[in-house]
């Protein structure tokens, strides 16, 4: 099997040493360049044939989002796979590195075999079973790339990130997936709990919801939805109620998880 090639990209030189000191250590994985910025990481990209680039978001010089703008305008030959990797989990920069090209959107700190992890799904080399100290590491990517799937599936079928349901709408998948009871309750439990996290009414949560379903519909991406089921689970002319689309999202992902439970 091919040695999978990295480039890490963070301007913090010890998280870069220590990265690379564990994923060095792993079968068929080499860390192939080092960078602090994103000039460093074009250069880079010059001289090694990478895989995977691992990028942090906010470095001097050039920073993360720079970076993947100029690999898509100067269309490399091989585009290596990106994982994003910040501190900051806010919607605004999850959505602009998934519109930029990211398959992964990771929080930090994460644990090194996290990383790991990803890169082998990204690369489809066999996971390696995971020693007793990475099991909790593997759940805390769990949630995360909930978070990840959700940011992509609102952005491909029209719902911005700076509009209120978009923040509901994601609480409310959330929530339901922990507690499917919830969806039986939505207007004497789900709304007025969505409400309490937010600081606000039972009643705007309700509204907010409604107003990003319908902007996705007006914006007729609902092809992309039912692609992104893999099967036809709504139509242009048939709009779900917040109910209807917050139990068939968190059915989604509820699925999802318990295949790989």
């Amino acid at each position: 099997m091919d040695e999978i090639k990295v480039i890490l990209v963070d301007d913090n030189a010890e998280l870069r040493r220590s990265l690379k000191a564990y994923l060095d250590r792993q079968e068929g994985v080499r860390v192939c360049a080092e960078c602090g910025n994103g000039l460093e990481a074009l250069e880079a990209l010059g001289k090694h044939r990478a895989d995977v680039l691992v990028l942090d978001v906010i470095m001097p010089q050039m920073d993360g989002y720079s970076l993947m703008e100029e690999m898509r305008r100067q269309q490399l030959e091989h585009q290596p796979q990106v994982i994003v990797t910040s501190a900051l989990g806010r919607d605004d920069f999850i959505v602009r590195a998934v519109e930029l090209g990211a398959r992964y959107y990771m929080i930090k700190p994460f644990e090194p075999s996290a990383l790991a992890v990803r890169i082998r799904e990204m690369t489809g080399q066999p996971k390696v079973s995971p020693a007793a100290g990475t099991v909790r590491a593997a759940m805390t990517t769990r949630s995360m790339s909930m978070d990840e799937k959700l940011a992509s599936l609102f952005l491909t079928i029209g719902i911005p990130a700076h509009i209120k349901g978009y923040s509901f709408l994601r609480e409310a998948v959330k929530m339901v997936v922990e507690q499917p009871e919830l969806i039986n309750s939505i207007t004497k439990e789900l709304y007025p709990g969505i409400g309490k996290r937010f600081n606000t009414s039972a009643s705007k949560v309700e509204r907010a919801i409604r107003h990003a379903i319908e902007v996705a519909w007006s914006r007729g991406r609902v092809e992309t939805l039912n692609k992104a089921f893999g099967c036809k689970v709504a139509t242009r002319e048939d709009k779900p109620t917040n109910g209807e689309f917050i139990a068939m999202l968190s059915d989604k992902f509820r699925m999802e998880q318990s295949k790989v439970s």
